[in-house]
């Protein structure tokens, strides 16, 4: 008997088609056609696969997917037939070292000369991925090479990566799996001096952090992890990101089973987990790497200070990120004292809340350095806190600070104001390093502590504590000084603010809600209205547009820029070799990570014109002679709109050609083109006023209680009845 073919759900469907899921529903509503459930339940029924191929393509309805998500699909639909994903590893580093004419030469193959290809590509770089098992590949394997070949051709290896381990990370039910975000990394990473050569990270993951070490000129990477998938992913990505330096990854609990026990790395860059019990507190007490003191029970992140320590040269440094308990938990006193005492422990920063998950919390970067025989007395610690770091905004009236952001996943490291957070902490970290002895630092944002008074009781290492003490540094004149220029400001932007909110642009309907009738983003790139731009990823050697630059020296525009009405402030080194369009004013910026903190799109402006492209940025140019730019951007970033252009569980990503757009006049366009500018603008000084309005209390508080300021003798207390009462 033939077997039935793979089924499909309701969102799949919307995804092959550019569709949203409201448009499927009526499909099966309205067309008496539409392929019948073939599985399933009744409230998520699941369609044979091949039927609804051929309802779409009788209706004209071609593939809309991205790469990316055909390769989702189709990895999810491999699966239902007994298929994995690991044997594919192997074959994105192969196909990410081939042109994109081979590539497609090899998606046009017959099933069983695709096959052989396939494994052939893979076993040419079998000695990349150490333990990797010999790959054969079927001819039931071929929809999944075919689609893994076109996103590797249209969106670089690392595309296909993410894909393949997001799906055997689900298929293994791993929990506690992330990444780290790529400026936490880059901060960690910077914040070991020189540039090391050999480079430890004994919880690699998904190798972020060594990858953050290979741009900074690591040249021997190292990275072990508990999960195979996560060896194995780390293995190929840094093959791709640093095809120069010598990688090696492996599979195991370092803190059982160190799969280096003999290297001596120059650094070691670390985000272990946390909160891990069963550690092997037992069956390690006897061991060597505890120089420090056996860690307790409940300290498995000490464990994880000391294996960093026992890795490295002596005089090398170490990076980790830890939870704020790690400061001050009470079972890991004597441990914290002894790192102290010895010199080892030579900083902490304190990150605000959403910097990496667990977002809850505020994390904490520990910088170490294993003592030298013979070298210098550490006579202090730094302690940075980086916890009420905003995003920084410019003067103009058009940014503003970003609120506590409210959604999950990387969306929320997003609203970070990571320039600022890095510029603090270095800046801090270098002058201390320089001269540990001079060392003035900042009131309220860093303060070296001496040895002697860390060795208290409780050894609290918490540096929100620690920089407060130096609060009473601050000149009294100086700081009233301060308080009156913001508060002259604030005035300045409630009239403002005021003003535009009293300005009127539109009017109710008369003919009750009005319907629009809308085209996908795609069909208007395809009708040359509009063309859509993007980064190119990292290795991506497919679709290159003529106006792309090298990233260079200039500034990058980000997706928290637009979250918060910044300029941009990316960093091109995030950009590492990949391409990136040049930012024209007029151009409309769209998020590619959907969350409710701030705008998902803005209009380009003079002061973004001339900075790169960021990744998580899609560019949209329209033809001004067809289309308005305010009126584009307000349509393409409202919260319907980008809601069903969406996919994803808990980071939902936006595909920019199914962004839909109503089709009217060009003169009916720019009416409404100039309602949403009103719009932007009424925003941007609301978030200008909350900033500083923040601000100004913040300064006047922390002036009251520290001592600087005096309540005015001419204010009389009012009475209020209610307390009185």
């Amino acid at each position: 008997m033939p077997q039935s073919s793979a089924q499909v759900t309701a969102a799949e469907i919307s995804r092959i088609a550019g569709v949203t899921r409201a448009t499927v529903s009526n499909w099966r509503r309205r067309h008496e056609d539409f392929p019948a459930p073939s599985g399933g339940t009744e409230s998520s029924p699941l369609y044979d696969l091949e039927s609804v191929r051929a309802w779409l393509a009788s209706r004209g309805h071609a593939s809309a997917a991205s790469p990316s998500e055909e390769l989702r699909t189709v990895l999810r639909l491999h699966a239902q037939s007994g298929g994995g994903t690991s044997d594919l590893l192997l074959l994105v580093l192969a196909a990410a070292g081939r042109s994109p004419e081979e590539l497609t030469a090899a998606i046009r193959l017959p099933d069983a000369d695709l096959a052989a290809r396939a494994q052939d590509d893979a076993a040419s770089v079998a000695g990349a991925v150490p333990g990797a098992d010999p790959v054969r590949f079927e001819a039931d394997d071929t929809a999944v090479l075919r689609a893994l070949y076109a996103c590797v051709r249209d969106e670089g290896g690392q595309a296909a990566l993410g894909v393949l381990a997001e799906r055997e990370l689900e298929d293994s039910a791993a929990s506690g799996a992330y990444r780290t975000p790529a400026p936490l990394a880059d901060l960690l990473a910077r914040l070991i001096p020189g540039t090391p050569d050999r480079v430890l990270d004994p919880a690699c993951g998904s190798g972020t952090l060594l990858a953050a070490a290979a741009r900074r000129g690591a040249r021997e990477l190292y990275g072990q992890d508990t999960l195979p998938v996560q060896a194995r992913r780390s293995a190929v990505s840094l093959t791709l990101t640093a095809p120069e330096a010598t990688v090696a990854a492996r599979a195991g609990d370092s803190l059982r089973a160190d799969a280096f026990p003999d290297l001596v790395a120059d650094a070691v860059l670390c985000n272990p987990p946390y909160g891990v019990r069963d550690w092997g507190h037992d069956e390690l007490a006897y061991d060597p790497r505890w120089a420090y003191g056996v860690p307790a029970r409940a300290e498995s992140e000490l464990a994880w200070v000391q294996h960093a320590l026992a890795h490295l040269t002596p005089g090398g440094h170490a990076a980790l990120l830890l939870p704020p308990a790690t400061a001050g938990r009470a079972s890991g006193r004597r441990v914290r004292a002894e790192l102290v005492r010895s010199g080892a422990l030579r900083a902490v920063i304190a990150l605000p809340v959403g910097a990496s998950v667990p977002l809850h919390i505020g994390l904490q970067v520990w910088v170490l350095q294993r003592p030298e025989p013979g070298g210098p007395e550490r006579k202090s610690v730094l302690f940075v806190d980086t916890a009420a770091e905003t995003p920084t905004v410019t003067a103009t009236g058009r940014g503003g600070t970003a609120v506590a952001a409210r959604t999950r996943g990387a969306s929320r490291s997003a609203s970070v104001g990571w320039a600022g957070v890095t510029a603090r902490a270095l800046e801090a970290w270098e002058t201390f390093t320089a001269d540990p002895e001079a060392f003035e630092g900042e009131p309220g944002v860093a303060h070296a502590v001496g040895v002697v008074d860390l060795l208290d009781d409780v050894v609290d290492l918490t540096p929100a504590r620690l920089v407060r003490a130096s609060r009473s540094e601050v000149d009294p004149a100086k700081l009233s000084a301060e308080v009156g220029a913001t508060r002259q400001n604030l005035v300045k932007a409630a009239k403002s603010l005021a003003r535009t909110a009293g300005r009127e642009g539109w009017s109710a309907s008369d003919v009750g809600v009005r319907e629009w009738r809308t085209a996908t983003a795609s069909d208007l790139a395809r009708g040359g209205a509009l063309t859509l731009l993007r980064t190119l990823p990292e290795n991506a050697r497919g679709r290159e547009d003529g106006e792309s630059r090298e990233a260079g020296a200039r500034a990058v525009l980000t997706g928290s820029d637009i979250a918060r009405g910044s300029g941009p402030t990316g960093d091109p080194a995030e950009l590492r070799s990949g391409t990136a369009p040049v930012i024209a004013a007029g151009d409309v910026l769209v998020r590619a990570v959907a969350s409710t903190d701030g705008p998902m799109a803005r209009v380009a402006g003079e002061e973004d014109a001339g900075a790169l492209l960021g990744h998580q940025v899609h560019l949209f140019r329209p033809d001004p002679a067809r289309l308005d730019a305010w009126f584009l951007a307000g349509f393409l970033g409202t919260e319907e709109n980008i809601a069903g252009a969406s996919t994803g569980s808990t980071v939902l990503t936006v595909a920019p050609g199914r962004l839909r757009v109503p089709l009217l006049p060009l003169e009916e366009q720019r009416r409404y083109g100039e309602a949403f500018r009103h719009v932007h603008e009424l925003r941007a000084e609301a978030q200008r006023a909350t900033r500083l309005a923040e601000e100004t209390a913040r300064l006047l508080a922390g002036g009251l209680t520290g001592g600087q300021l005096l309540p005015s003798p001419d204010a009389a207390p009012q009475a209020n009845d209610n307390y009185a009462r």
